[in-house]
């Protein structure tokens, strides 16, 4: 089997990117779906801007749309050729716009989004992403629309050019595909079988990224702990992640997402004994039952995942443990949903991402007996947000009074405005608001707070100052890159500026050597 290339992609200027009277012509990039989507649409902006095209200004209509899809549920089918419905419209009132549509439904329904959607110009898949801009180009010149589905991987994604969305962090794919069946899962058959990166070549992207300023990467991939397995290194991923430690100006490491199947206790040493690592770890359960695990073909059962907890939470005492639910799978009884219940409570995640369960064409469970009726789902459903949202407002309760190292962020919080607090996470990536007292200095994003944790809601800690406190800030270069882009875009710093993204930075993890 052939390995997908390493060596970084250079995306030429193209004449579509231009309009006859000479303007750049803009674009926007629509993400649904997961983290592996967004930073795949970094990589799109990155192609977009090498070969000539503009950001779009907030608010104003794009020359060119690309939505990137999701299809890891049912409703993402729903979400996009409504989307593209509205886009139509727009189409129409603007000459010479064009609408792509890439990513995993792409790839699925292949020739589907141009028969349910002909004015769609560009379809592409998972394994083309650098394709884009001359599929563009090949649109325009013909005036007809373009279809590119590759069915194996040719180049990692990380050598493609990058428009990062933040200076202060940087998403890092270790690997791509995934090699287990899951039987709820389109993923596998959508982004092929697991294709692992050279260690060096991640350590030089990661050190690239400080370069450029950022001082905390989160680590990527479908199965991210099993990170090796193409080089026969089932410790690689603890090996990597010690490496990262020893990155000069890196000074938080995260990763997403792991498989307790896969998830060893070399790596909770590694997370342990690695100062730069957070203490933080997302960890998929998606049912408590067994039985149901089995039919989910998930190689764990309830007792090694709580297990895996226990080890985690004794190496790292104050560690954040969040999740991935499904309720409602075939099959699922009040019985399975109680063990379900039973797991989350003894878990006691600071977090969950639940989900009802949809189905997925293509996939076994799509065709499995005893659907579960949705009525009953949804009652499922709701019982387990409220037992959830309970354990994290107790276990953001346990925050209030201590003191956090907090990562200002271009502002998280949708009230951040009207209440005059900034927005951070803290090194367990909770999010937290604080307040700037009057009189006090205002943080950059990618500047690092010290805050108290005064008040906890179930989505967040807040940290208001003492009376004729002063707001604690650590400078960083982090902070420093996110001003001089600021200044270079001509605008003016202050704390609650519009984050300004980076430079494009082409894919050169192979660049550095000697590592």
């Amino acid at each position: 089997m052939t390995m997908p290339s390493s060596a970084p992609t250079l995306i030429e200027p193209s004449f579509a990117a231009v309009t006859s009277d000479g303007r750049a012509r803009s674009y926007e990039v629509r993400t649904f779906g997961c983290q592996m989507n967004v930073h795949d649409s970094e990589r799109l902006s990155g192609s977009l801007e090498s070969a000539g095209y503009v950001k779009a200004p907030a608010g104003e209509d794009a020359d060119v749309v690309i939505i990137n899809t999701c299809a890891v549920r049912d409703n993402a089918a729903g979400k996009l050729y409504g989307t593209l419905g509205y886009l139509k419209s727009r189409k129409e009132k603007h000459e010479g716009m064009q609408i792509a549509v890439g990513g995993c439904l792409a790839q699925m329904d292949k020739d589907a989004v141009q028969e349910k959607a002909p004015w769609v110009d560009v379809v592409f898949g998972t394994h083309n992403m650098g394709s884009l801009p001359q599929l563009l180009e090949r649109s325009r010149h013909n005036e007809e629309a373009e279809l590119e589905i590759l069915e194996s991987l040719e180049v990692f994604p990380s050598t493609l050019p990058t428009k990062r969305d933040n200076i202060y962090s940087g998403w890092v794919s270790i690997s791509v595909g995934c090699n287990n069946t899951c039987t709820f899962c389109i993923v596998p058959s959508l982004r092929g079988k697991e294709k692992d990166r050279r260690p060096g070549d991640i350590l030089n992207e990661i050190r690239l990224l400080v370069d450029d300023g950022a001082i905390e990467v989160t680590l990527l991939g479908q199965n991210v702990n099993s990170y090796g397995v193409e080089f026969g290194d089932r410790h690689a991923f603890g090996k990597l992640l010690r490496a990262a430690g020893d990155v000069e100006g890196l000074e938080r490491v995260r990763f997403t997402s792991p498989h307790p199947a896969a998830f060893t206790d070399d790596v909770i040493d590694a997370m342990a004994e690695t100062e730069n690592v957070m203490p933080q770890l997302h960890m998929p359960l998606q049912s408590g039952s067994d039985r149901i695990l089995r039919a989910m073909r998930r190689s764990y059962r309830s007792r090694k995942f709580l297990g895996i907890l226990e080890r985690v939470r004794e190496r790292m005492p104050d560690a954040a443990i969040t999740t991935d639910i499904i309720v409602g799978f075939p099959g699922e009884t009040e019985e399975d949903f109680q063990e379900t219940l039973r797991v989350v409570e003894e878990a006691r995640f600071s977090s969950a991402f639940t989900f009802q369960y949809s189905i997925r064409e293509g996939t076994p469970a799509a065709t499995m007996a005893d659907q579960v009726p949705k009525d009953v789902v949804q009652e499922r459903y709701n019982r387990l947000m409220e037992l959830q949202q309970r354990i994290t407002l107790e276990e953001n309760q346990k925050q209030l009074g201590r003191t956090l190292e907090v990562l200002v962020s271009k502002g998280e919080g949708k009230k951040d405005a009207a209440t005059l607090r900034l927005t951070g996470r803290a090194e367990d990536n909770r999010l937290v608001h604080f307040e700037v007292p009057e009189g006090s200095d205002a943080p950059r994003p990618g500047d690092v707070v010290t805050v108290t944790v005064t008040h906890a809601a179930p989505s967040h800690l807040l940290a208001d100052a003492p009376a004729g406190a002063e707001l604690r800030i650590r400078r960083t270069r982090a902070g420093d890159a996110w001003e001089n882009a600021d200044a270079a875009s001509c605008g003016v710093p202050s704390a609650d500026t519009t984050q300004q993204a980076g430079p494009v930075r082409l894919g050169l993890p192979a660049l550095r050597v000697g590592v």
